[in-house]
């Protein structure tokens, strides 16, 4: 099972929580995947997790993917994200959390997370992501998406009526009436979605569209075929077709624009 971009390679995964149990826990699940997947090291807090991104980096394999708790002793895991992705760029890091508060989503992007996952996960989804941030996307869980889409939504509302603006990508936050230093990449990147022209729904089926509602849902392909009564095979087909027609790259940009078109 090849996990790695262009290889054969591993995806070397860093655990980081402050419960043992949990780390153990962890850790059995994501060495069921092997080949593709390997946990290189775990941590109990956040100085732990940048000690060990450090040892394995001066040891030339840096941790691909580190999967990062919020709230611990120390050091917590927004401030140890912060201190890794400026030291450590290309490690990439979910925050895997029980906490699906606001403030801790938006902080854990600001301080550089590619994707957010709580705890309640199943494993599927977490091995899944772990894939998808290997490969440069950033998974969210469908009811944290619907958190930042809801703050990006509220702050639109309060904002004042924007001025003429140039096309995007020139001003993307002042057509929204909001300061660009302000938003996280992830938010910007929805910013970009909820404004993009050339992405009409009225280029999608009626079974595109409930597929698509589906999606917004957080359905897998598997679940989204047995509400619908069609294979999984022809849900993979639709959902190309969805992705190519609305220029989205990948599920979760999917989900995310049904959400702020009222698809969700």
């Amino acid at each position: 099972m090849s996990a790695a971009p262009g290889g054969d390679e591993p995806i070397r995964v860093l655990l980081v929580d402050d419960q043992t149990l949990l780390r153990q826990s962890f850790e059995r699940l994501l060495e069921l995947e092997r080949p593709g997947l390997r946990v290189v090291a775990t941590a109990a807090d956040g100085q732990e997790a940048v000690a060990a991104v450090e040892r394995l980096a001066a040891e030339g394999h840096a941790p691909h993917v580190v999967l990062m708790d919020v709230r611990m002793p120390r050091l917590d895991g927004v401030e140890a994200t912060r201190q890794i992705t400026a030291r450590w760029p290309e490690v990439r890091i979910v925050m895997l959390t029980t906490f699906d508060d606001e403030e801790y989503i938006v902080e854990g992007l600001r301080a550089g997370a590619k994707g957010y996952l709580l705890k309640d996960a199943s494993s599927e989804q977490l091995v899944q992501a772990i894939r998808a941030v290997r490969r440069g996307e950033s998974p969210l869980q469908p009811s944290v998406a619907a958190k930042l889409v809801a703050r990006i939504a509220r702050s639109q509302e309060s904002a004042p009526p924007p001025a003429p603006a140039p096309a995007y990508p020139q001003s993307i936050g002042s057509s929204a009436g909001m300061p660009l230093d302000d938003l996280t990449e992830r938010e910007r990147e929805i910013l970009r979605l909820r404004s993009s022209a050339g992405m009409p729904l009225d280029d999608l089926t009626e079974r595109e569209r409930e597929i698509l509602r589906l999606l917004a849902k957080g359905e897998s392909n598997r679940e989204i075929g047995e509400v619908l009564f069609i294979t999984e095979g022809t849900v993979k087909n639709h959902v190309s077709n969805i992705l190519s027609k609305l220029g989205l790259r990948d599920r979760t940009q999917a989900a995310l624009w049904a959400r702020t078109h009222g698809q969700g």
